[in-house]
């Protein structure tokens, strides 16, 4: 995932390789608290743009601005995953 991140970024070198993998777990740790459930990036591709989203406002210094930002599809989120509960739990 970092090259991908990478590439969305428009970062072609590999000085910032390190900060750029603390951003991606960062923001992985940030949407699965928010959504209440661990998401497999790979598989959910709403979840893996809206991770991406969250890595571009990271790295641009304006993290404060995400969660309004993107609050609906955070909200969008929230609502799919719970129905998933939902629907394990009998």
């Amino acid at each position: 995932m970092l090259e991908e991140i990478k590439g969305y970024l428009k970062i072609t070198w590999s000085d910032e390789d390190s900060s750029i993998s603390t951003m991606i777990d960062a923001g992985k740790a940030y949407i699965d608290s928010v959504t209440g459930t661990t998401i497999d990036y790979e598989s959910d591709n709403q979840a893996k743009s809206l991770l991406f989203d969250y890595c571009r406002y990271r790295y641009n210094m304006a993290t404060e601005e995400f969660e309004s930002n993107f609050s609906s599809v955070i909200l969008n989120l929230q609502l799919k995953y719970a129905r998933k509960d939902m629907e394990v739990t009998p």
